[in-house]
């Protein structure tokens, strides 16, 4: 095994984050621990908060933070290797609190490598941390995050990103994911591979986030692009060009482009290959669904073109794919 020096790692939580940004990806470090009981740990985890003992989190139920935050002395930091910092619905709160922010610029300057989860991405942003560099945060907060942090090039369908000594990730299960990545990083890729299947995660997870969200930004869709939005999800098969969706959104087409680059951090092409491909994933769960079928019902010309498809937003094939998540069928009694 690689260099077993105990790395510290110090996660800043706050009242309504989100459990398992918290929990994941320090479940995931912990697990390096145990590969070999014998040697010292990689991970001393360390759990910081605006003041130390219970926080609630998003579910309920309550996490207990070691230390305050404002406790916390400059040579702490110093010895910090990680510093991570959770999101959630907390994240607008702990945007509004300028102690925090502070501490995170501060724990910044001094911490080898810095790391977030999900919408506390924002929080790294708003301590200036992120300007000029690439970032990931949960798919539905990707736009409001690019319009109030115009330096930052946020990647809306990364599950998560390094540049340089920044770690960010996407919603909740992807800090795991990230954690994994840091365990890679740190120690190798046997242990990581050993701790992903003891967790029966993926080592790099097929595709990104568009797989999860094309059906969703239909749900939720507002502002200018909602109508289609949901003119897209609700008719696959027909033509879905610009000049198409302006007539159906009663918007022109200069206003169609600028309204999706604002609202939804894409263009309307990209979101229609995404909800193709999400609603063509949906239907290969049905293990009998001919693949040409899926293909011209999700408005592919071809099943060859559906492939090309697949390969480009989630990294497999459409067979692949349905050998991976395909529901199991058991014949009737």
């Amino acid at each position: 095994m690689a260099d077993r020096t105990t790395r510290a790692v110090m996660m800043l939580a706050f009242d309504q984050c989100q459990i398992l940004d918290v929990t994941g990806p320090l479940e995931i470090l912990a697990s390096a621990n145990e590969i070999d009981r014998a040697a010292a740990p990689v991970y001393a985890l360390t759990l910081v908060a605006e003041q130390a003992g219970p926080l609630t989190t998003t579910a309920g139920l309550r996490l207990v933070a070691d230390r305050a935050f404002g406790d916390v002395t400059d040579g702490e930091l110093a010895k910090v290797h990680t510093f991570m910092v959770a999101g959630g619905d907390g994240t607008i709160a702990a945007l509004r609190n300028p102690a925090l922010i502070a501490f995170v610029r501060r724990a910044a300057t001094r911490a080898q490598r810095i790391a977030s989860v999900c919408s506390g991405s924002a929080i790294l942003a708003a301590a200036g941390l992120l300007d000029g560099r690439r970032a990931a945060t949960h798919w539905n907060a990707a736009p409001a995050m690019a319009r109030a942090f115009p330096k930052v090039q946020v990647e809306a369908d990364a599950i998560y990103v390094r540049d340089g000594d920044i770690w960010t990730s996407a919603g909740i299960t992807a800090g795991m994911d990230l954690a994994v990545a840091l365990v890679e990083h740190d120690i190798g890729r046997e242990a990581a591979l050993q701790i992903a299947r003891r967790h029966v995660l993926y080592m790099m997870r097929p595709g990104g986030q568009s797989q999860f969200s094309a059906e969703l930004s239909a749900q939720q869709a507002e502002g200018r692009t909602a109508k289609a939005v949901r003119y897209i999800t609700a008719n696959l098969a027909k033509d879905l060009s610009v000049p198409a969706l302006a007539e159906a959104s009663g918007l022109s087409e200069r206003t169609l482009l600028r309204a999706f680059r604002e609202e939804l951090n894409t263009t309307p092409a990209e979101f229609v290959q995404r909800a193709r491909v999400d609603a063509a994933r949906r239907r290969l769960a049905a293990p009998r669904a001919p693949v040409e079928r899926v293909a011209a019902a999700c408005g592919f010309a071809s099943a060859e073109t559906m492939r090309r498809a697949f390969q480009r937003a989630i990294g497999v094939a459409p067979a692949e794919y349905r050998a991976r998540f395909a529901t199991a069928q058991r014949p009737s009694p």
